[in-house]
């Protein structure tokens, strides 16, 4: 009663039309710490693939280890914050791991800390990979940690009689929730779309990283600066220990008394009626009835969560041009928040309505049973998308072979024998159509007529090219293509500068190659100087293409030979549209419905083991990727995504013959029914023990009076 008095001051001496005003403080912390969490997560796999330089199957996996462990640790932030440290200092501690996590990442992206030879790749890898993974793990434990706490202490700030601006405190909440993840989704992909640095101009991943880390030192600033507004509550213990316990107790008691002379009971949580009270065990058994039907839940987590990895690795094959809209490969998550906005509404006024109009009872779990099959329906959109890509990519060599194209960088024609192939013709300043296949590293090349032959020793699993010099008997070089990048080959006898105003690729020495750099995509202006003459060209750049310049040695009187290494993307990004609506729809009838279902299902008492038990089923969903993708090992994308939409349809037959066996049920009412029959057998118990006492009375009143008549006889 005190604790409740010095609440209900402390909460109406700062009220602001009629909401008290700590929860200010909260929702700004939320809307920060979301734009946060979800801006890094946006650009992480790419950061993994272009910066780390993995290939796409590690960075899926750390991707989803990462995301399994942001669903992990909200259990344990519960039990620490219940139990030990109370919610607003669990709040503030795990910020601060969170803060610390998120700083770490900008510094791992920042390539000048180790580029010492100036060239825009880091040269110690794995000094960045460490601080990278050590930041992933503290982001991890403070994003998982706190995300049980921030809801439920916004909700503690509010007294009893305060229900309306309760909820409508929780609607903010949520908005700003999907306000953050929105904005961030949006934001962050184009910050990395810049170029930066100190020496060399990259792809600024350490902005990407920099602005979410930046977001996350305002959501704690604002968060401690409410501190003394704050109700907060003193740790009372977690539901989740103790529903742990009784259920250890049962298996263990069970176990103890396994022998036949031991009569059966009809449930096993009866075996811990010895210790703990019958309404908690009643309660636990309604708990375990609705976990039972989580079983299958998490591999819709393992198709959803792949639209932050698989999904935005296949969008860096598209074409993101939509008109003079240029979107981002990451940018495509967008359209979840978006369609999530739209679609909740929609379901619940016009979709839901109708159906029940139609005179169709369409439960929860139908809901979520179609929730899963449309979720399954996407990944075979995402398939047909695959398929229409996998046509206009160029083929890479296997670990066991390599290619080679040929450049005449002479000013007249020469002839090109290779092993296995005809003879080719290669006009002056110019290179072959396309790249020819070898089994073997050394290959015997013949140039010119009378031919001048050499050995060449080509790298496996690698694109080269063979630069042809304007006299054959001059070095031959042999360039390694870098996918995605871009080159310039000086033909001349002279050097020349290349600069453009984003990259300088330096000083080219005659009949030699400068730098591999990566040029953005659009309409680029690259400038040529060579002693005295000096000449513009102008290139339209497009997603995922690769060029190799050739600067003639006739320099700006002949225009510059392009050789396109590899095809800019030319399926469009629109393709992922429906995908994404199936996806989202899924969501919305699988989630929404799924935790509606469940908070109907459970006493009031345990929402938090039913929420730790939803998170669970996310992290063992994303770990399912990485098992299956290993044990898979699958050549072709699109066959990978039919692999998981079947293993889903799978599951989704199996979840609808066990909701077809599920009863629903009250909780209140049992509840209920349980209070009035242990108030009856108090009630007996009391008058049993009233009939004991006027027994004894009896007894004792007819016992005294034959001791008076035998002591008068």
């Amino acid at each position: 009663l005190r604790q409740n008095l010095k609440r209900e001051e402390k909460l109406f001496s700062k009220d602001v039309c009629g909401y008290p005003l700590s929860i200010f403080f909260i929702v700004v912390n939320e809307f920060c710490e979301r734009f946060s969490y979800y801006g890094m997560r946006a650009v992480l796999v790419l950061y993994f693939k272009y910066f780390l330089q993995w290939d796409e199957d590690l960075a899926t996996s750390i991707y989803h280890t990462f995301v399994a462990l942001c669903y992990l640790t909200p259990i344990l932030g519960a039990i620490v914050a219940d139990s030990w440290l109370g919610k607003f200092k669990t709040i503030v501690y795990l910020s601060i791991v969170y803060t610390i996590g998120q700083v770490a990442m900008a510094v791992s992206a920042v390539h000048d800390i180790t580029d010492s030879n100036r060239d825009g790749t880091p040269d110690n890898m794995t000094f960045h990979v460490a601080l990278s993974m050590v930041g992933l793990f503290l982001i991890a434990l403070g994003t998982g940690g706190i995300k049980p706490c921030v809801a439920a202490f916004g909700g503690d700030q509010f007294s009893e009689h305060q229900d309306k601006q309760r909820r409508t405190f929780f609607s903010v909440f949520y908005l700003c929730i999907n306000g953050g993840s929105l904005l961030s989704t949006i934001i962050t992909p184009i910050l990395r779309g810049q170029e930066c640095g100190i020496y060399s101009q990259q792809k600024c991943y350490s902005l990407a990283f920099g602005v979410p880390a930046a977001l996350m030192v305002v959501a704690l600033v604002v968060f401690i600066v409410g501190s003394g507004m704050y109700y907060k509550a003193e740790p009372e213990g977690n539901i989740m220990l103790d529903v742990c316990k009784c259920i250890g107790f049962a298996i263990n008691n069970r176990y103890r008394h396994r022998s036949n002379q031991y009569p059966r009971r009809q449930h096993w949580m009866d075996w811990a009626e010895e210790k703990y009270d019958k309404l908690l065990i009643a309660q636990i058994k309604m708990v375990l009835k609705v976990l039972f039907l989580y079983i299958p839940l998490p591999m819709f987590w393992t198709l959803f969560d792949q639209k932050g990895s698989r999904w935005t690795l296949q969008a860096t094959t598209m074409n993101g041009y939509f008109g003079k809209l240029v979107i981002q490969p990451d940018q495509m998550q967008i359209f979840n928040p978006i369609l999530i906005l739209t679609l909740v509404p929609i379901m619940d006024s016009v979709i839901y309505p109708l159906i029940k109009k139609c005179g169709f009872n369409f439960t929860p779990l139908k809901r979520m049973t179609v929730g899963m099959f449309l979720a399954a329906m996407a990944f075979v959109c995402a398939a047909l998308v695959q398929v229409e890509i996998d046509k206009t990519l160029p083929v890479f060599p296997s670990a066991s072979q390599s290619q080679l194209k040929l450049l005449n960088m002479g000013s007249s024609a020469v002839t090109v024998n290779l092993p296995g192939n005809e003879s080719l013709t290669l006009n002056a300043a110019q290179a072959s159509d396309k790249y020819f296949t070898f089994e073997t590293e050394r290959i015997i090349v013949s140039v010119g007529s009378p031919g001048m032959t050499q050995a060449i020793f080509l790298k496996r699993k690698s694109r080269q090219t063979l630069l042809i010099p304007s006299v054959i008997s001059d070095e031959w070089l042999l360039v390694s293509d870098n996918e995605f990048k871009d080159t310039f080959v000086n033909g001349m006898n002279m050097p020349v500068n290349v600069t453009t105003s984003a990259v300088d690729l330096g000083l080219i020495e005659p009949f030699y190659y400068s730098t591999y750099s990566t040029i953005k995509n659009g309409e680029t202006k690259f400038s040529l100087l060579s002693g005295s003459q000096s000449c513009e060209y102008i290139k339209d750049f497009g997603f995922g293409g690769s060029y190799t310049f050739f600067i003639p040695s006739t320099f700006c009187q002949d225009s510059i030979t392009v050789v396109e290494d590899i095809e800019p993307n030319s399926v469009h990004m629109a393709l992922q549209i429906p995908q994404y609506f199936f996806i989202t729809a899924g969501e919305v009838m699988f989630s929404v419905t799924g935790l509606e279902f469940s908070y109907s299902q459970a006493p009031s008492n345990m929402k938090a083991v039913l929420q730790a038990g939803w998170l669970f089923t996310v992290a063992i969903g994303n770990f399912i990727v990485l098992i299956v993708a290993e044990i898979a090992k699958l050549p072709n994308k699109w066959a990978e995504y039919i692999l998981f939409a079947s293993l889903l349809v799978l599951v989704c037959i199996i979840f609808s013959t066990m909701a077809y066996f599920y009863t629903y049920i009250d909780p209140s009412e049992i509840e209920d029914q349980f209070s009035k029959k242990v108030d009856e057998d108090e009630d007996d118990k009391d008058k049993r023990e009233k009939a004991e006492i006027k027994m004894v009375r009896r007894d004792s009143a007819e016992s005294y009076d034959d001791s008076y008549k035998q002591s008068n006889m």
